[in-house]
C-alpha cells in the first residue's frame, strides 16, 4: 500500500490533535536550547536616576553641608543639586552550581524525548486508522459487487419461476421461494451499500476530503 500523507490531508479533529502534538514538540526542543543557555557567562546593566536627597526637590536652594568637596568640618555650599544618577554592571559566570544547570537541561532533554515519542505514536495512530478504514472501504466494495450479481441472479430466477409460473409448469410454491430468495438478496445487497457508504464516509472524514 503506498505511503499516505497526513500533513494537509487530515479532517480538523486530526488536523487540531497532530498540530497540537506538533507545537508541543517544538516548545520542548526550545526548552531544551534555553536550558543549555544557562551554560553560558550573563552579562547585565543595571542605571539609575532621580532625586538623592532628603526632601523632593530638583535643587537645595540654601546652605547645605557639603559632601565629598572638603574635609572641613561645618563646611557649607550655598546650594546643592539633588538630581543624580548611578549605574552597575554584573557579569555571571557559571562555574559550579551543584549540577542544577545539568539537571535542567536534562529534564528537558526528556521532554523532548517524549514529545518525539507522542508525535511518532500520533502519526501511527492516524495511518493505521486510514489504512484500516481504506481496507474497508475496499472490501465493502468488493462485497457490493459480489451482492449485485447475487441480486441480479435472483431476480432472474424469479422471473423465470414466474414464466414457468404461468406455462403451467412451475407451482405456487416455487414462485414463493423464488421470491424469498429474490428479497433477501436484494436485502443483503441494499446493507452492502450501506457498510460501503459508511467506510467510505469515515475514510473521507479522515482524509479531510468530506
Amino acid at each position: 500500500m503506498r505511503l499516505i500523507g497526513l500533513i494537509g490531508g487530515l479532517s480538523w479533529e486530526s488536523s487540531a490533535e497532530y498540530y497540537r502534538i506538533i507545537n508541543e514538540l517544538t516548545q520542548a526542543r526550545l526548552g531544551v536550547s534555553v536550558a543549555r543557555y544557562a551554560y553560558l557567562p550573563s552579562l547585565s546593566l543595571d542605571f539609575w536616576y532621580g532625586i538623592d536627597a532628603n526632601q523632593f526637590a530638583f535643587r537645595t536652594n540654601y546652605p547645605t553641608p557639603a559632601t565629598g568637596r572638603s574635609t572641613l568640618p561645618n563646611y557649607l555650599v550655598p546650594y546643592r543639586q539633588n538630581l543624580g544618577y548611578s549605574a552597575a554592571a554584573a557579569l555571571n559566570v557559571p562555574i559550579w552550581n551543584w549540577g542544577a544547570i545539568h539537571s535542567k537541561v536534562k529534564q528537558a532533554s526528556l521532554r523532548r524525548r517524549q514529545a518525539e515519542l507522542d508525535l511518532s505514536l500520533t502519526q501511527r495512530q492516524l495511518q493505521a486508522d486510514i489504512s484500516s478504514s481504506y481496507q474497508e472501504a475496499q472490501t465493502a466494495f468488493a462485497q457490493v459487487a459480489s451482492l449485485r450479481a447475487s441480486s441480479d441472479l435472483s431476480n432472474e430466477s424469479l422471473r423465470l419461476a414466474l414464466l414457468r409460473y404461468k406455462a403451467g409448469e412451475a407451482t405456487a410454491l416455487e414462485v414463493v421461494d423464488a421470491q424469498t430468495t429474490a428479497n433477501a438478496a436484494r436485502s443483503a445487497y441494499d446493507d452492502g451499500l450501506v457498510r460501503y457508504r459508511v467506510a467510505l464516509l469515515i475514510l473521507r472524514t479522515l482524509m479531510g476530503t468530506f
